[in-house]
């Protein structure tokens, strides 16, 4: 239970904050000899974290779907609806080709925790370089969402940070804070499920693992990484606010110092 635990809150804290989810993963098991338990308790993780998005971001979604979907929607909400998702679907599609381009060649970075910390640190510089970009009010475009798309692909490499990434080209493109956080994260939902749906696929395909976690700390794992991660989100918004979301810069440069140091 401690280990599932441990997971669980690591998925929910660094899915989120910019720190990267892979990346820490990568370490703790290297460090904390802290194992993988099993595709299906990596899915249901991925299934909390893809909750705890749904549920910060529930007027949004809920008006996104009404708009798309009522058949009292003016036209104006109606396109301005089905263009939201279109952006989302476009955002994703970077993330897409590259993985199935390059997957064997990601795959191999997680075994590799000298190359993590070195992304690691490589994450922490883009996030302090933020630091030194104008603030804007913009929406969040067509063309930026697929530049957002870019950076999520990037970070498809263990050690790179998925929301420092797309607020960072969000924050180039001086898109409004907020809209840039609410856009990020709803764009990475469709990335969310399709990992969730691939481990799936996968453990059907497996042989029955005999040191499997069970149903009860499966779901248990699940609800937690969803708490945590709800948690995480708000405190991610609530620095971009506050001008503080550079900070998170200084603890990847220093999280990838000490892994580059001691591995």
């Amino acid at each position: 239970m401690l280990e599932v635990t441990i997971l669980s809150i690591l998925q929910g804290v660094a899915e989120f904050l910019p720190i990267s989810s892979s990346g820490h993963l990568v370490i703790g098991q290297h460090f904390l000899g802290v194992k993988d338990p099993g595709m299906r308790l990596d899915v249901f993780l991925h299934l909390g974290t893809l909750v705890a998005i749904f549920v910060y971001y529930r007027s949004v979604v809920a008006r996104l779907a009404g708009a798309m979907l009522s058949p009292g929607a003016s036209r104006e909400e109606r396109r301005a609806a089905w263009l939201y998702a279109l952006k989302i679907v476009a955002s994703a599609l970077p993330a897409v080709a590259v993985y199935f381009t390059f997957s064997r060649q990601i795959d191999a970075l997680f075994e590799n925790a000298k190359m993590v910390g070195a992304l690691l640190m490589f994450t922490g510089a883009v996030l302090i370089g933020t630091r030194y970009l104008p603030r804007g009010s913009k929406d969040v475009s067509m063309l930026r969402a697929i530049l957002m798309g870019a950076g999520q692909a990037v970070a498809l490499l263990p050690g790179v940070s998925r929301s420092g990434m797309t607020l960072a080209v969000a924050r180039g493109g001086r898109v409004d804070g907020e809209k840039a956080a609410e856009f990020s994260f709803l764009m990475s939902a469709p990335l969310i499920a399709g990992a969730a749906l691939l481990e799936f696929l996968k453990s059907l395909r497996a042989a029955p693992d005999a040191d499997a976690v069970g149903w009860g700390l499966t779901l248990y794992g699940a609800a937690v990484a969803a708490v945590v991660g709800y948690f995480s989100l708000a405190i991610l918004v609530r620095s971009l606010k506050g001008r503080r979301f550079w900070w998170f810069g200084i603890y990847c440069l220093a999280a990838g110092l000490f892994t580059l140091v001691l591995v």
